[in-house]
């Protein structure tokens, strides 16, 4: 890789020569400024205001203008003359852990690549105390025309930095946030607590860049005569007025994305299996009451024919209707016993009417 500025790290006494490799590049596609009537190029050339002429990029140099609009020269030589111990060195001047670092103050990554054999030693022992230390090195330097803040820390087994904005770069966050107090509900932390689970974690190799791919797509349609691929329909999203289901369907939607079953299907399907009742059997009580009205009228004691007949008569009661066929049974079964008891009934009614008819005589005669 190609390196854009030579110098070293200074470590204490320790002196290490570096060479600053970029270490991120671009894939973004570049577009060209055209004239739309006839498609030729429109150039920018640098021309100079005094001779009005157009100048070669040798003869161009820096100045700064001054407030009344005067220039002031300054050439490469000046700068590498500044009276600053950062012109040519990266100097270390404090380690700490890297989580004091705001990400906000991040800015460009370069590669620190040891140059020449004797920079091996030292570029190997400044890396290995920053990986024993889990530190990163907060290090000044000069780089086009400016001093800088940097942060360097292991990757793999090189040393990276990260160009760092100084503290007062970075705006506060005024009048970002929502204007007054908005009070979130557990429930609703839960749902997004819930989605995060849900989405998970995400291989950054997996990420891509669909835009560009898609820019590919057109140029190379464009290029070859054909139709470029149109957009699909963006899907028409209503309002959102409920966040607690816009956070349920976002749940729900990301479990079915990775194949997951929706966790209210599963609980629909238990609630109905807890509902499920198991088939009851016929009920006997016309049986049962047939059976107690024949006790009453049938005598205290019973034969064996009785018993026989009554236990019959209890199975064709699951198969037919139970008051009939248990009345039946058991008219047939006691025929005997019934007609004893109605012969001593008959027995008990006459003596009962003789009894009846002596009193009355008795009676007529006293009143006589």
């Amino acid at each position: 890789m190609r390196s854009i500025w030579n110098g070293a790290i200074s470590f204490g006494l320790v002196s290490i020569p570096i060479k600053l490799v970029n270490a991120t590049e671009s894939h973004s596609i570049s577009f060209r400024q055209i004239h739309t009537e006839d498609s030729g190029r429109i150039r920018y050339r640098k021309v100079c205001e005094l001779e009005d002429r157009e100048v070669s990029q040798a003869e161009i140099g820096k100045a700064y203008e001054d407030a009344d609009g005067t220039i002031i020269p300054i050439s490469d030589e000046d700068l590498s003359h500044l009276p600053i111990p950062t012109a040519r060195t990266i100097e270390i001047v404090a380690f700490v852990p890297a989580d004091l670092i705001d990400p906000l103050q991040m800015d460009a990554a370069y590669y620190l690549a040891a140059s020449g054999a004797p920079a091996a030693k030292p570029y190997t022992l400044l890396r290995e105390a920053l990986k024993r230390s889990n530190k990163v090195a907060i290090a000044k330097y000069a780089l086009r025309g400016r001093e800088r803040l940097g942060m360097l820390r292991v990757v793999g087994e090189a040393i990276a930095m990260h160009g760092l904005l100084w503290p007062d770069e970075v705006r506060a966050p005024e009048g970002v946030a929502p204007d007054g107090d908005v009070t979130v509900r557990d429930k609703e932390l839960d749902l997004a607590d819930a989605l995060m689970d849900t989405l998970g974690e995400v291989d950054l190799e997996d990420l891509h860049d669909e835009y560009r791919e898609a820019l590919e797509e057109v140029i190379a349609a464009k290029a070859a005569g054909e139709t470029p691929p149109e957009a699909p329909e963006p899907a028409q999203g209503g309002k959102v007025l409920d966040l607690m289901a816009a956070l349920e369907n976002s749940v729900r939607a990301a479990r079915e994305s990775r194949g997951e079953r929706p966790a209210t299907e599963e609980t629909e399907e238990a609630e109905v299996r807890s509902l499920t009742r198991r088939r009851s059997a016929p009920k006997e009580t016309g049986g049962k009451k047939s059976t107690a009205t024949t006790s009453k009228k049938a005598p205290a004691k019973k034969t064996a024919d009785s018993k026989k007949s009554t236990a019959k008569s209890n199975q064709s009661a699951k198969k037919t209707t139970p008051a009939r066929t248990t009345s039946r049974s058991t008219a047939g079964s006691t025929s005997r016993a019934t007609a004893k008891s109605t012969a001593k009934s008959a027995t008990s009614a006459g003596q009962a009417a003789k009894k009846t008819t002596a009193k009355k005589t008795t009676s007529r005669k006293r009143s006589a």
